[in-house]
């Protein structure tokens, strides 16, 4: 026979050719990265909807994983014109009066500022004047000579506007409308960010009166994502090259007395370490500096709407709001009636009234909260996709493709953590989704590459080495090259062995019919090992009837031992079941019924697990002295009656799961130390019964009066035993134990007797 090193000489050329053909693969794979890296960094920067769409959903599930939880002590109430309200009060629109006595009893209570989420574009309709138009001329002249010297609607509101710290709200559009003049005056900060601040070509005026009594004019706009949810809220509006404030933002800056506004923006010259940093930072209103994104805008973060948060409008008309709930905070007026569909969406809730989207701005504001996505996040998220894309490249190649599984995930994993801890921690917004995904695809398309280049390598190899070795060592190099090494490596494993009992007498029976025979073998070790295999063990080898089985190799078994015995009882009940069948066939005229019972030795210990063998054929199997003695405690079960013997090794790591029952103290030949056996009387359920625990009571006094060499007390125990309903069970123990104490009163064992017993059976 030809030494290996020879036929691998002979592939010097064909694995030199491999060679090239793998540097031509590595070529391609450091371009195949970079081309990944690049498309996905490109599609970043291009933000294609469905990547915005992912960012928003990010941040949308990071706040319904935190959302801000409501202060009883707000410092914001909203006064709700709710369904109630229009029931005692009225239709919508309620006259302006009503509304001013409304405005007049929230400033008497100490309201910081009052602010209205409602237009005022057309006069009272309620008005004596508006009603005289709707009459004949006569009527009309007659209602307004009673009405002559007598303020209007409008005037009697424009009045509570004027003597109190109010705020109205206006529309902005891009229609035909007119100009927006703000109440405050704006102060800018570095270079002028109008260009950045959402622009409209015109504005919904209220009524001229009413906004020349109001205290602050402030613009009720939203601008929702294309979802209609509302996730970043404008403070800073622009109507041409006029400045105007939100609704909120104007609020917050009468309910502190300011007059101006003060612009922070970043000098274009100004260089970051991420690039050119322009646009607004910070809002100045009063003595709150809010930090903005570029365009003026903030991400609120939404606590769900909270009922304690209204009180409702009749309330407060009729005299039952108390001064505590109004002193020092600011009110705004707006309304949930579903009818008046002033209903938006947030993260948190599919609809919720537009006015408490203002109020939770203001609070998140007031609360000194914040959420920014800082100018540097889009390089930060670049730097992931490249660093971590990197990283991957290199480690894919060196790893198996179910530890690549486990690095991607690692990875992933580390991302939306990564994301998730900025946004809890320190407010920051990054999208950590898309480089994530990003990731997840890179590493998707690095594996396909990947393991097609190993299966086609594997076909070169088995092309290259298939006349000269056998096909089960070509399907090892195939899969692992380095599993030709011969030895093994240590680690503690569970053993078992399983035989027959009385096959031969089996055999014998199927003299004239050897194809039967086979038949029975073939259908008693299918269910054996079935039950082996669904326990997570490894099938060593079958010696005729017998079977060799391991656990916590090749795979890590961390319950190795408890998935051992799981199986040996497993294994029973599947016999059972078999001799059942078997007895039913020989009632109906089959082969003769013998019922096959099994015999099964389980023992724990460090053993060397690998390939053994010769140069060019060995196998995956296990050596050790572990595995002497899980042989020998399978042949020792007839001897004690009990079919699943095993080690203390075993026995010790399974005692809470199963019947555990001591049977001897034996020295196995070959061992210097004796060994602990047991058997396994059944699962959990039985180790809990009343008759185990008696059966357990009478092993354990029999079991100390004979280690103590009180001969007489064993076999006393034993004379009970026997008088006993479990002594069916403990007939072959004690038939074992009698004959030996009866041995050793004629025979005494020396003065050094430690209790073992030698086993002289295999």
């Amino acid at each position: 026979m030809r030494p290996l090193a020879s036929i691998f000489l002979d592939f010097k050329k064909p694995l030199s050719r491999l060679a090239q053909k793998i540097l031509h693969r590595i070529r391609f794979f450091v371009v195949l990265v970079v081309v990944l890296l690049t498309v996905a960094t490109t599609v970043r920067v291009m933000d294609p909807f469905l990547v915005s769409a992912l960012r928003q959903l990010t941040f949308d599930w990071y706040q319904r994983l935190h959302p801000e939880s409501y202060d009883p002590d707000s410092p914001v109430r909203i006064v709700d014109i709710d369904e109630a309200s229009l029931s005692k009060i009225g239709q919508w629109p309620w006259p302006r009066t009503v509304l001013g006595d409304l405005l007049a009893d929230l400033a008497d209570k100490g309201a910081a500022a009052v602010g209205f989420d409602v237009l005022f574009v057309e006069p009272d309709r309620s008005s004596i004047e508006e009603i005289a138009k709707r009459l004949p001329a006569a009527q009309a002249s007659s209602l307004l000579q009673i009405a002559a010297g007598e303020r209007s609607n409008d005037q009697v509101f424009a009045d509570a506007l004027r003597d109190s710290p109010s705020v109205l709200g206006i529309g902005l559009s891009n229609g035909p409308t007119s100009l927006a003049h703000a109440k405050a005056g704006f102060a800018i900060a570095g270079d002028d960010p109008r260009q950045f601040i959402p622009s409209f070509s015109g504005a919904n005026n209220n009524l001229a009166i009413l906004d020349t009594a109001a205290h602050g004019i402030g613009s009720v706009n939203w601008l929702p994502d294309r979802d209609q949810i509302v996730r970043r809220v404008p403070l800073l509006y622009r109507v041409g090259a006029e400045l105007v404030p939100s609704f909120a933002a104007e609020v917050l800056r009468v309910a502190q007395g300011a007059s101006t506004f003060v612009l922070k923006a970043a000098n274009a010259s100004g260089e970051t370490a991420f690039g050119r940093n322009t646009g607004l930072n910070h809002l100045k209103i009063g003595d709150i500096e809010i930090p903005t994104d570029a365009d003026g805008k903030i991400i609120i973060k939404f606590r769900h709407s909270n009922p304690a948060a209204y009180i409702p409008a009749w309330k407060v008309l009729s005299g039952e709001v108390s001064r505590e709930d109004i002193a020092g905070r600011i009110i705004l007026v707006g309304t949930s009636a579903p009818g008046l569909l002033d209903l938006r969406g947030t993260p948190l809730d599919s609809a919720v009234p537009g006015i408490e989207i203002h109020a939770q701005l203001l609070e998140h504001i007031m609360s000194g909260r914040s959420l920014v996505r800082p100018d540097y996040a889009l390089a930060l998220e670049e730097s992931m996709i490249v660093v971590l894309g990197l990283l991957l490249a290199v480690i894919l190649p060196r790893v198996t493709a179910s530890s690549a599984a486990v690095w991607t995930l690692l990875i992933v994993g580390a991302l939306f953590f990564a994301g998730w801890l900025a946004f809890y921690l320190w407010g920051l917004v990054l999208d950590t989704t898309y480089p994530a995904l990003a990731l997840g695809g890179m590493a998707a398309c690095i594996t396909t590459y990947l393991y097609r280049g190993v299966e086609r390598q594997r076909r070169q190899i088995r092309s290259a080495f298939g006349q000269y070795l056998s096909p089960a060592l070509i399907e090892q190099l195939a899969e692992d090259p380095e599993k030709l090494v011969l030895g093994g490596e240590e680690r503690e494993m569970t053993i078992m062995f399983s035989d027959v009992r009385g096959f031969t007498s089996i055999s014998e029976s199927y003299k004239r019919d050897p194809q039967g025979l086979t038949a029975l073998m073939n259908r008693f070790l299918t269910p054996l090992t079935n039950a082996i295999l669904a326990r997570k063990g490894t099938i060593d080898k079958y010696m005729g009837d017998a079977i060799m089985a391991f656990w916590n190799a090749p795979v890590d078994d961390k319950e190795h031992q408890l998935n051992a015995c799981e199986a040996a009882v497993d294994m029973l009940e599947r016999i059972d079941e078999l001799n059942k069948q078997r007895e039913l066939e020989a009632q109906e005229g089959g082969p003769p019924y013998i019922p096959l019972k099994v015999g099964i030795g389980l023992n724990t210990g460090v053993c060397v697990v690998g390939n053994m063998g010769s140069d060019l054929r060995f196998d995956y199997s296990v050596l050790g002295d572990s595995v002497n003695l899980a042989s020998r405690l399978e042949g020792q079960s007839k001897e004690y009656g009990f079919p699943i013997i095993v080690g203390s090794n075993t026995a010790l790591a399974v005692k809470d799961k199963f019947a555990i029952l001591e049977l001897d103290f034996v020295m196995v030949k070959g061992k210097k130390e004796p060994e602990v056996i047991y058997a396994i009387a059944g699962r959990e359920d039985i180790a809990h019964s009343g008759r185990f625990q008696r059966l357990r009571n009478l092993t354990i006094e029999m079991l100390a009066c004979y280690r103590n060499r009180d001969w007489e007390g064993a076999l006393a125990a034993i004379g009970r035993g026997r008088r006993t309903d479990e002594a069916q069970t403990l007939t072959l123990l004690y038939d074992l134990y009698e004959q030996r104490i009866l041995d050793y009163q004629k025979n005494p064992p020396p003065e050094d007797w430690n209790g073992a017993f030698a086993l002289l059976t295999k």
